[in-house]
């Protein structure tokens, strides 16, 4: 329905019902058009561009109110789960003590402690004689030091999320960021570890980024208004001279960050947009030097530095698509410097480089799977033998973590899969020996008993797209579960910027799991799964093909008899909620329910708006619609909220946050308001909005929070396909 202008209205109008019942709120709409490339686009929900608007913040807690109460039903099984989480997770735990040495020679092992009843952990550290020695660290052991206490930072803060947390080179002082709003603006403060006291703070309004150079000075990073990080800025702590501008990136399409090296001796100063990077090194002993390129930026060149003792290595696509590594001497200032040691291999993609005395631990995606190379190195630091790491399952995810010294004999790699918990292995340089240190445990639960992973199983499925490509597609079920086309099933998807969805394990996948629901990860096209091909093939004009791809592994559950043909759920978030929101306007009748999460659902009007945060570095991942009436045109084609169908649609519950930056709440509101305004079903299935009032991109904060709201989410969706218990 269209309205004409509309006056302000309260909160208790905009309801429009009795306070004993409400009915679904009915946006106000105001004449708005939009004209580009001479096509003229209505936009009655233009007006909730403006955050400030108290009608938007009245519209939007209408919606929180009316979805409270059409879901005050699932309190039981809310409940159900949210205890099922509880039980299952040890809520009083630790993580594997890391070795680390410091520059002035004193070794410690740090670790993290959660407390059951605590939303945050807390770090520790313990004074370390020896690699081999891990210690015992359940209880607090004698000479235990306390490093950070995020549990006290986060108190009488409605949301609490930390940015830096990075011990100095010499392991005498903390450098630590807050944001206690979810618009990823941080406040820096400096402490001294041995006292605790305050040394330096905060900085405010910061990037989440930082590194140390040497004891005394601290890089950071600033945002613009667009709330890209643009420039890095120097401190000296307790010093008296101000704070100085070290690098500025002005091409909007680009972010800047900061790092050090594992040595501590460079600081590295990285410009990347989605395509391009170029990195720059400044000497640690020296923080006032001028930055120096190792090699200039090159449209559509991407490239990392790895800094180790006897040089850079370097992570590129120059002249290979799937990426390459090379070295280079420390005083290298271009390509032409870079000495190529492991080429492109055209169905490996390489994602990261760690180098140690011994060895090179390579990471790379192969066939739709994570894996890690270990490189030999000899006495001269030349690269020998390869090997690759080999794993039993399936599915699974893996990867290298850096160690912290260079003269290591022993790495750790992460390991999880869907139905292994996420575990942490330790792989000897010298003998090839790997240890599990530990896994992630899954206590008993009180009504299902201890978990089996042997009461699940994994398979890897191919569905066949529009054009003839086959999409991985992984999937989990009980073994009990019937392949006989009854079953509901819930069906994941991303698909951008080259990320890629491994198989991971999840918790609160469980209580799914357990209810007799099929959970499938649709490996589609504009995510990294098989390497930049595949993100090249759904982006930009391709676009689309992360859509149909994603409708596909859908009809392709049901087809196979995994699946119910009138249970089929599916789930996504950020550019994964476009999915969402493309993917029912596609086949609307494919879906029962869907959850879209912070969904990017109105992409045509932020991608036309250069003043919006973020939107001109988006340019490379979507296109420029100002620009070339074909990307217009093709975007125009797949946004969701210019094309909700008046036809029936799935059950939709849709989740955003007020703080959020990187993808405003203007869209789930406008889209909510359209699809209200459009399809024929909303009786039959309902349609709702839900708003956090202070969080970010991430949702709310905290574990307790975040299970009963992941708790909450799983209800509705059981609920949607007739599992109430």
């Amino acid at each position: 329905m269209v309205h004409g202008p509309a006056v302000s209205q309260t909160p208790a109008t905009l309801k429009g019902v009795p306070e004993s019942k409400l009915t679904a709120p009915d946006a106000p709409q105001r004449p708005y058009t939009r004209t580009v490339h001479g096509d003229a686009v209505l936009d009655p929900y233009h007006w909730m561009a403006d955050k400030a608007d108290p009608e938007l913040i009245a519209y939007l807690e209408a919606e929180n109110a009316y979805t409270d109460q059409e879901t005050a039903g699932l309190d039981g099984v809310t409940e159900a789960i949210y205890e099922e989480l509880k039980a299952r997770t040890k809520q009083t735990d630790l993580s594997v003590p890391t070795h680390v040495t410091h520059t002035d020679g004193t070794s410690y092992w740090y670790y993290s402690r959660t407390t059951e009843g605590l939303d945050y952990p807390r770090s520790y550290r313990l004074p370390a004689t020896s690699r081999d020695a891990i210690p015992d660290v359940t209880t607090a052991p004698a000479g235990e030091e306390l490093v950070l206490d995020a549990q006290a930072l986060a108190e009488g803060h409605a949301f609490f999320s930390m940015g830096l947390a990075q011990v100095s080179p010499d392991g005498r002082r903390l450098a630590y960021s807050l944001d206690t709003s979810g618009d990823e603006r941080y406040d820096l403060w400096i402490t001294d570890l041995a006292t605790g006291e305050t040394l330096d703070g905060p900085i405010s309004g910061i990037g989440a980024g930082g590194a140390w150079a040497g004891a005394d000075w601290i890089f950071y990073t600033r945002v613009d208004d667009a709330w890209r990080p643009h420039q890095v800025w120097r401190h000296h702590l307790l010093g008296d001279e101000p704070d100085a501008l070290v690098a500025e990136e002005p091409d909007e399409r680009f972010w800047i960050g900061v790092d050090d090296s594992r040595d501590h001796r460079w600081v590295l100063i990285e410009s990347s947009s989605k395509l391009t990077s170029e990195v720059s090194l400044l000497p640690a002993a020296d923080p006032t030097a001028t930055p120096r390129v190792v090699a200039d930026r090159e449209q559509g060149v991407d490239y990392s530095v790895e800094v180790a003792p006897d040089g850079l290595w370097i992570l590129h696509n120059a002249e290979a698509p799937q990426f390459a590594l090379s070295r280079a001497p420390f005083s290298a200032t271009s390509r032409a410097e870079w000495e190529l040691v492991l080429p492109e291999d055209p169905r490996r993609r390489l994602t990261g480089v760690s180098v140690y005395e011994r060895a090179i631990v390579v990471e790379h995606r192969t066939d739709g799977l994570p894996g890690v190379l270990v490189l030999s190195r000899d006495s001269a630091g030349n690269v020998g033998q390869t090997l690759e790491l080999q794993f039993d399952e399936v599915l699974y995810d893996v990867g290298a973590e850096e160690a912290p010294d260079f003269d290591t004999d022993r790495f750790r790699f992460s390991y999880e899969s869907l139905v292994t918990p996420p575990s942490v292995w330790e792989y000897r340089l010298d003998t090839g020996d790997r240890r599990l240190l530990k896994r992630t445990p899954v206590l008993d639960d009180p009504t299902r008993g201890p978990y089996d992973p042997d009461a699940y199983v994994s398979e890897r499925l191919w569905a066949t797209g529009l054009d003839g490509t086959r999409i991985p597609v992984s999937l989990v079920r009980r073994r009990d579960t019937p392949v006989d086309g009854s079953a509901p099933g819930l069906l994941y998807g991303y698909g951008a910027y080259e990320v890629p969805t491994m198989p991971y394990f999840a918790m609160s996948r469980l209580s799914l799991l357990d209810r007799g629901v099929v959970f499938a990860i649709a490996h589609v096209r504009g995510g990294g799964e098989l390497g930049r091909p595949w993100y090249e093939g759904g982006k930009e004009l391709t676009k689309p093909n992360t859509f149909s791809d994603f409708v596909e592994a859908g009809r392709l559950l049901i087809a196979d008899g995994h699946v119910a043909a009138d249970r089929l759920m599916a789930e996504g978030g950020s550019a994964g909620g476009l999915l969402m929101g493309a993917a029912v306007n596609l086949a609307p009748d494919l879906f029962r329910a869907v959850h879209a999460v912070v969904p990017f659902v109105d992409p045509l009007t932020t991608i036309l708006n250069p003043d919006l945060p973020l939107t001109v570095m988006e340019w490379e991942e979507w296109g420029n619609p100002l620009a070339d009436p074909d990307i217009y045109a093709t975007m125009k084609g797949y946004s969701p909220y210019e094309n909700v169908r008046p036809v029936p649609y799935p059950a939709l519950l849709i989740t955003t946050s007020l703080n959020d930056t990187r993808v405003e709440v203007t869209e789930p509101a406008k889209w909510t308001a359209r699809l209200r305004d459009t399809v024929t079903n909303p009786a039959d299935r309902p349609i709702l909005l839900k708003t956090e009032m202070v969080a970010g991109h991430g949702g709310v904060s905290g574990r307790y929070k975040a299970w009963k709201e992941r708790a909450f989410q799983l209800a509705w969706l059981l609920h949607q396909v007739g599992i109430d218990a």
